[in-house]
């Protein structure tokens, strides 16, 4: 059984910074896409960062527009964890941060979308104040 769980969430003032961890158990997934994405009350679940597999140890990073230069993704293959480093925090950024996994490799076109990853984290909450 796949399982992901996230940790690492909590308050933060704006400016300040979070590290989020996800770590999987039941499969690896060092040649696919591990993500993570956000939701915030009454909005759709928004992609905020992607790890892709492209070859050997090569990894390539992507990015939401919003996050670029403030967040950066890494992951940890020996112990199969993913983590996101959240920096210069704001307020906008307080949502339920989500960690995904894709069971086979991701097109670089679709990593951004909720529904092409099949396991899912139960949630960690962000909250920014100003």
């Amino acid at each position: 059984q796949v399982q992901l769980v996230e940790s690492g969430g909590g308050l933060v003032q704006a400016g300040g910074s979070l590290r989020l961890s996800c770590s999987a158990s039941g499969r690896t997934f060092s040649a696919t896409v591990m993500g993570w994405f956000r939701q915030a009350p009454g909005k759709e679940r928004e992609f905020v960062a992607a790890s892709r597999w492209s070859s050997f140890s090569v990894y390539d990073e992507y990015y939401a527009n919003s996050v670029k230069g403030r967040f950066t993704i890494s992951r940890d293959n020996a112990k199969n964890t993913v983590s996101l480093q959240m920096n210069s925090l704001k307020p906008e950024d307080t949502a339920i941060y989500y960690c995904a996994a894709s069971r086979v490799q991701l097109a670089a076109q679709r990593l951004r979308t909720p529904s092409a990853y099949d396991y899912w984290g139960q949630g960690t909450q962000v909250t920014v104040s100003s």
